[in-house]
C-alpha cells in the first residue's frame, strides 16, 4: 500500500482553521480587556454588562477550540512540531480563558469604584498599568500566533514592569487606608483591580513561554534553574 502523502490538503486546511480560530479568539479577548479597563475611568453599566456576557461567550468558545484541537490530534495524528503546536494551543487557550475571566472581574469591580475620590497619582498609575498590560496582551498574543520567539523572550521583562506598578499602587493605597476610613472598601477594590491586571500579565508570560518551548524544545524556567545550579 502506498503511504499517504504528508501533510495532506485536509491536514493543512484543518491546521489553518485552528490557527484562524485561535487568532480570532485572542483578538476578541484583547478587545474585552480594552473595554473592561476603560470602565475604570468612564464607567458605563451597559458596557460592563456586555463585558460580563462576552467573557461567558469566550469561555464557551475556548472549549470549542480545545475540542477541535483534540479532534485534530485524533484524526490527523500530527507529528513533531505540528503536534507540539496543537498541544501548546490547548494550553494557551486555558490561559486566554482565564484572562477573559479576569477581565470580567475588572468590569464588575469597576462598578464599586465609580465616583470614588482618590489621588490622581493612584488612578494615573492604574491607568498606566492597564495600558501596559494591553500592550503586553497584544505582544503576547502576537508572539504565539506568529511564533515570534524574540517578542516572547521580552515578555518576562515587561511583566517585571507590571509587578513594579502593582507594588507602587499597593503602597499608595495602603497609605491611604491608614489615613482614611471613609471609602475603605472601594480603595481595597482598587488593589483587587491592580491584582487582576498583574495576574493577566502573568498569563501573558506563560503564553510567551509556550512559544519559546515550541521553538527551542526547552522550558525557560527549567533552563534558568539549571544555570543557577551550575
Amino acid at each position: 500500500m502506498k503511504n499517504k502523502e504528508y501533510p495532506t490538503y485536509v491536514f493543512e486546511e484543518r491546521m489553518e482553521s485552528i490557527k484562524k480560530n485561535l487568532r480570532n479568539y485572542c483578538n476578541d479577548t484583547l478587545d474585552l480587556h480594552r473595554k473592561s479597563t476603560s470602565l475604570l475611568f468612564n464607567f458605563d453599566e451597559e458596557i460592563a454588562a456586555g463585558v460580563v456576557e462576552k467573557a461567558k461567550e469566550l469561555d464557551v468558545c475556548g472549549y470549542e477550540i480545545e475540542r477541535s484541537c483534540i479532534r485534530f490530534i485524533a484524526m490527523e495524528q500530527p507529528l513533531a512540531t505540528d503536534l507540539m503546536y496543537i498541544e501548546s494551543s490547548i494550553r494557551v487557550i486555558s490561559h486566554v480563558k482565564r484572562i477573559a475571566y479576569l477581565c470580567r472581574n475588572i468590569a464588575e469591580s469597576a462598578a464599586t469604584i465609580e465616583g470614588i475620590k482618590v489621588s490622581n497619582k493612584i488612578m494615573g498609575d492604574l491607568e498606566y498599568m492597564a495600558d501596559y498590560v494591553q500592550i503586553m496582551l497584544t505582544r503576547g498574543f502576537g508572539s504565539f500566533c506568529n511564533q515570534d520567539i524574540s517578542v516572547a523572550r521580552e515578555l518576562a521583562s515587561d511583566d517585571d514592569k507590571v509587578d513594579d506598578l502593582f507594588d507602587i499602587i499597593l503602597s499608595h493605597t495602603t497609605e491611604l487606608l491608614t489615613e482614611k476610613i471613609q471609602n475603605a472598601l472601594e480603595i481595597v477594590n482598587i488593589i483587587f483591580i491592580a491584582r487582576y491586571l498583574e495576574r493577566i500579565a502573568d498569563r501573558v508570560v506563560n503564553i510567551g513561554e509556550r512559544v519559546i518551548f515550541i521553538n527551542t524544545h526547552k522550558r525557560p524556567h527549567i533552563e534558568e534553574l539549571k544555570k543557577e545550579e551550575q
